[in-house]
């Protein structure tokens, strides 16, 4: 019992660090030059935006930015009230 554990529950010894894995910042798919409008009628542009399921994915897996995030949601809401879009996949 004199050994020490190490956080991943194995012997604290080894010695090397691992440097972390470094992802680079995806830019959002609505800023830049030619970037696509965000519109309630461009059913194919907002369903890339929402699951399979019908929910609404969240912009850190989109990196949309919060500003174009929000407005996408209300696209997407304002597209399922007029039957563009399916509240809820069977």
């Amino acid at each position: 019992m004199s050994e020490q554990q190490g956080p991943r529950g194995g012997a604290g010894g080894g010695g090397g660090q691992r440097r972390p894995f470094f992802r680079r910042r995806k830019t959002c798919p609505f800023s830049g030059p030619g970037a696509p409008k965000i519109d309630y009628k461009d059913v194919k542009l907002l369903s890339r935006f929402v699951s399979e399921r019908g929910k609404i994915v969240p912009s850190r897996i989109t990196a949309v930015s919060t500003k174009k995030q929000r407005e996408l949601a209300r696209a997407i809401k304002r597209a399922r009230i007029l039957s563009l879009l399916p509240f809820a996949v069977e």
